[in-house]
């Protein structure tokens, strides 16, 4: 199998896996008034996901050292599709729904890191950014197109049916992955003498550059992740001003619908300029426009919604543009053999934070809805504004990181070298 037809397979694979993602926060503004949640409960439900997803990264790095990244990917694929069913079919209130969404999440981090693993395995360095930027694009183009179906599956068959439409995807990611990796080799390397069990934790915790890359990952994450949690709602409150609480559902679903598609253009483009200019450069470039975004999104509430989506584009576009190249980056700054607990530790602080950020926001849209009346531009402007000042000590970490490799730190890190990353 060519190497193109395998990567979109694999993407196609992933694409279907996206599905889940979009579960609940695809249908957010309609399970508040359905199960009676605060913004602070509907934030906890995402906040359990995430938790729930970065334990299930972490073991997925674990279990890609131990046994090979594409018998992770496999099993776990299993894992996955029966926790996304078991949510479609019995979660239908919010203690119900945290438990069992977070179950999900626990189940559903096999397709993610492993899937990076087997790019990297099989792409050499010069195209390896540009690959994976292929495969993250194909999970923003699963989160569009759910959201897509969001709007006429909840108008006609209800949350219930929503949450059954969104469970098909893992089913068929699953099916994908079993046909595209049946003739790929599993590849299970040696760990090096005295680097084994928690030792391999501590070379990557030693490797400066590696740390620098992760922790900027993980501050990249708050605001990442804060972003797809409260889009939709955000958007369909902005609608209700303008259409009318019934066509809002459906308005913000297609309206966030395009802005992830914008996600995908961005993982391709940061990821073949990382090949090109170096990985903390569009490190750099994605995050200062990002930061920039959250920071004045939410005081945008009263804009006209052709000014929301542009600006959503442009804040989708280059919060997740970046998220293919800090894969990139890791499998360049640590050995092969660590390379499943560099993305384990990256997922442990990286959705670690994320798990918090939708909470934290939809905290802070509580007590300031209360204490200002209603939730208005001040509410939802200073709960954006959680996103963008957690994501600033990312800059600095950048920044760290391009020092390094700009000033030669022991030998020249792939970072700064063009063409190599």
């Amino acid at each position: 199998m060519s190497d193109a037809r395998w990567l979109t397979l694999l993407c196609a694979s992933r694409l279907s896996f996206g599905f889940i993602f979009m579960a609940y926060s695809g249908a957010v503004s309609v399970l508040m008034g359905a199960w009676s949640m605060s913004a602070g409960q509907a934030g906890l439900i995402s906040s359990g996901w995430y938790a729930g997803y970065l334990i299930s990264l972490f073991i997925a790095g674990i279990l890609s050292d131990r046994i090979g990244a594409k018998r992770t990917f496999l099993g776990m694929s299993v894992a996955a599709c029966a926790s996304a069913f078991l949510f479609a079919a019995f979660a239908d209130s919010f203690l119900s729904a945290i438990l069992l969404y977070a179950l999900a999440g626990l189940c559903s981090g096999g397709s993610y890191t492993t899937g990076l693993t087997l790019i990297a395995e099989r792409f050499e360095p010069a195209r390896r950014g540009s690959a994976m930027g292929w495969f993250l694009a194909a999970s923003s183009l699963g989160y569009a197109l759910a959201l897509f179906m969001a709007g006429a599956v909840l108008a006609f068959g209800g949350w219930r049916a929503w949450f059954f439409a969104t469970a098909a995807g893992p089913l068929i990611g699953a099916a994908i992955a079993t046909q595209v990796l049946a003739q790929t080799k599993n590849i299970v390397l040696p760990h090096r003498r005295g680097i084994g069990g928690m030792r391999v934790f501590v070379a990557v915790f030693r490797n400066k550059p590696a740390m620098l890359a992760i922790w900027s990952y993980a501050f990249h994450s708050w605001e990442l992740l804060g972003l797809w949690a409260w889009l939709p709602a955000f958007v369909a409150a902005a609608a209700t001003r303008e259409h009318g609480a019934t066509a809002a559902v459906g308005i913000a679903s297609v309206l966030s619908g395009i802005t992830f598609i914008t996600n995908a253009a961005g993982s391709v483009a940061g990821g073949k300029l990382s090949d090109r200019i170096g990985r903390p450069s569009v490190m750099l470039m994605m995050t200062l426009v990002s930061v920039a975004c959250s920071l004045a999104f939410g005081w945008l509430f009263a804009a006209p919604l052709w000014i929301l989506t542009i600006v959503a584009i442009v804040y989708n576009l280059t919060a997740l543009g970046d998220s293919s190249v800090y894969s990139s980056a890791l499998t360049e700054l640590v050995p092969p053999h660590c390379l499943g607990a560099a993305y384990s530790l990256r997922s442990v602080l990286g959705y670690g934070l994320g798990a918090v950020s939708p909470l934290a926001f939809g905290l802070v849209l509580d007590v300031v809805s209360r204490f200002s009346g209603g939730r208005g531009t001040l509410a939802w402007g200073s709960a954006w504004l959680v996103l963008g000042i957690g994501a600033l000590p990312g800059l600095a970490a950048i920044f760290r990181l391009r020092k390094l490799g700009a000033n030669g730190v022991g030998e020249p890190t792939p970072l700064a070298v063009k063409g190599s990353g």
